[in-house]
Parts: C-alpha cells; sequence; structure tokens
C-alpha cells in the first residue's frame, strides 16, 4: 500500500487529536488526555514551536473504514543531554489499527531519525508501556536499546499537586 509521510500542516491537529485519543484508548489512559485541538495548533504552529509532528497519509482509494486518510502520527521535541548533546524525543508515535504491519510505523519512526540527524541530533529517545511488547519488540528490532534493562533508567515524573508543591519550594528572588 502506497502511503506518505509528511509535516504535519496545522489543519491536521483535528486528525492528530483524534489520533491520540486512540492512542490513548489502546494504552487504557484515555482519561488522561487533556490536551485541546485548539492548544495542540497553538503549541505546535507557532513561532516558537514546542513540537514537531509528522503524518502518515494514504490515497482516498486507502482511506480508513472510518473515511480518514489521515493514517498515522508521529509527535516528537528536542532535548539536550549534558553528556551526548542534541537529543530528539519521540513523545507518540501511532498507526490506526487497520494500517498496522504496511511500513508505516518504521516510516514514520525513520523520519524522526532523519530529521533529528539533520538537526545535529546524537540520539532519538522514547518510552513504551512495559505491557506493550509488541511495540517494544518493534523498537528493538530496529536497534533501540531498553535503557531500564541495560542501565537501569526510570522515567519519572511530577505532575498535577506534586509539580505545584515542587514549584512552591522554588527559592524567591
Amino acid at each position: 500500500m502506497d502511503f506518505k509521510i509528511r509535516a504535519a500542516k496545522q489543519e491536521d491537529c483535528k486528525e492528530i487529536s483524534r489520533m491520540i485519543i486512540e492512542l490513548a484508548v489502546f494504552e487504557k489512559m484515555q482519561d488522561q488526555v487533556k490536551i485541546s485541538t485548539q492548544e495542540l495548533e497553538r503549541d505546535g504552529f507557532c513561532s516558537n514551536p514546542r513540537f514537531e509532528c509528522q503524518v502518515a497519509e494514504v490515497s482516498e482509494e486507502h482511506k480508513s473504514s472510518q473515511g480518514y486518510t489521515v493514517v498515522g502520527y508521529t509527535l516528537y521535541f528536542y532535548t539536550y543531554s549534558t553528556w551526548m548533546g542534541p537529543t530528539v524525543f519521540m513523545e507518540d508515535l501511532y498507526v490506526m489499527p487497520e494500517y498496522r504491519g504496511k511500513g508505516i510505523g518504521k516510516g514514520l519512526m525513520s523520519k524522526v531519525a532523519q530529521v533529528g540527524k539533520e538537526k545535529q541530533c546524537t540520539r532519538l529517545q522514547l518510552t513504551v508501556l512495559d505491557w506493550n511488547t509488541r511495540s517494544l519488540d518493534f523498537y528493538i528490532m530496529k536497534g533501540a536499546r531498553d535503557m531500564t534493562a541495560s542501565e537501569g533508567w526510570h522515567a519519572l515524573r511530577f505532575d498535577g499537586e506534586a509539580l505545584d508543591k515542587l514549584a512552591a519550594e522554588a527559592p524567591k528572588d
């Protein structure tokens, strides 16, 4: 099946938002999605975007059973490693179920790697849920290292009350 990987445009945000929810349902975390289409538009398509996004698009003749031609996306942003320098972090990689196994996920991930290399990034980082062995196996097959297994790194997060409390403890100017 032919598909095209391209940089997302602001008008793709409705489709990206739809797929973010589909991904959250798959990850059994749909109650945690708080981002709106308008916030995606604001944060990704401004003078200093907080993220970049690629979408996978199929022709009209291969549109989904629901009528969609945008059938996958990857959302990523840049961080900095004090050991290695510029890093691209892939927050999401999603392909609609009926399009999996057709090379679209590989195409999206490879595009992120290419864009990152063009921006002198030394590595591509991502997280994957421990129960999502199909995705974990896919990433490892493509050459990723499981940092939890090999080096013992754990991904941690402050949010909600914990973030508020930590911010309130900051020294006053």
